[in-house]
């Protein structure tokens, strides 16, 4: 497990790989950094749909967290499963 978990982080963007290190979930602001938008731009569109640019964040208190994998695939361009 630890050798897929190790491939799945050498093939971040190299970007997205310096903002998450080794966590599998970032901030609001981490998320904006990543996509080159407004942080608030994300949480407009988390308020007005549920989601942000078709990733569906974790809440923990009164922060929302996304997840790396869906980020990578965003920036990736790939489909969202």
């Amino acid at each position: 497990m630890q050798d897929q978990n190790n491939s799945f982080y050498r093939n971040l963007p190299i970007g997205l790989a310096g903002i998450a290190g080794h966590r599998d979930l970032i901030t609001t602001i981490e998320l904006a950094q990543a996509l080159n938008v407004a942080s608030q731009t994300i949480r407009k569109n988390y308020c007005l749909t549920g989601f942000a640019y078709g990733i569906k964040p974790t809440k923990i208190g009164n922060k929302l967290l996304w997840p790396v994998e869906r980020v990578a695939a965003v920036l990736l361009g790939r489909s969202h499963d």
